[in-house]
């Protein structure tokens, strides 16, 4: 039997070669939590659930996907929660009415998720948290041209380590037969 408390998070994960970029970037503004943190979208922010939830958990993330669909993706420029909370991130410009609809259903009080947020959903990828006010805002203008797209064809179960890392679980995808007929192409502007 499995006892304690885990700390969980859902996100759509930032595919290469952007996630890894974006990674570097973010370290290289100074945010060192960076190292263990994934590019990615937020659909659930980090929880601490009963460890023992893990298989309903599961099960429940994989009907969310066996029901979504793939769908297109896109960053462009940046923006920032500050002075509210102190972020600054790339925006989701495409894609971001699909986040909502999985992150709706995944914090859905009739699953093992359910949770109130702190702030409204806003997808975004965060490049810069809790840094001093001058990095802030030297990543919120060197990423402001910054551009990506793909298709988003899943999810991602993640767990934090007692290192504060974040660890893949398990990944959760949307039925093949919903792949666009022609993909968002890859693309990458650096600045």
């Amino acid at each position: 039997m499995v006892v304690g408390t885990v700390t969980l998070g859902v996100s759509l994960a930032v595919p290469e070669p952007y996630g890894s970029w974006l990674q570097q970037r973010r370290l290289g503004f100074g945010d060192d939590a960076a190292a263990g943190i994934p590019t990615h979208v937020t659909l659930l922010p980090p929880t601490e659930v009963d460890a023992a939830l893990r298989p309903e958990i599961e099960d429940h993330l994989a009907a969310i996907a066996a029901a979504g669909r793939c769908f297109p993706m896109r960053l462009s420029g940046t923006g920032t929660f500050r002075p509210l909370s102190p972020v600054v991130f790339v925006q989701v410009v495409e894609g971001g009415s699909a986040c909502g609809w999985l992150q709706e259903r995944v914090r859905d009080d009739a699953g093992p998720l359910g949770r109130e947020l702190h702030f409204p959903y806003h997808p975004h990828v965060t490049v810069a948290h809790g840094i001093d006010e001058p990095s802030m805002d030297r990543a919120e203008k060197e990423l402001a041209e910054y551009e990506a797209a793909w298709t988003a064809e899943g999810f991602a179960l993640y767990e934090q380590g007692a290192d504060a890392v974040w660890r893949l679980v398990r990944e959760f995808r949307f039925p093949h037969d919903t792949v666009p007929s022609q993909k968002s192409g890859l693309r990458h502007q650096s600045v």
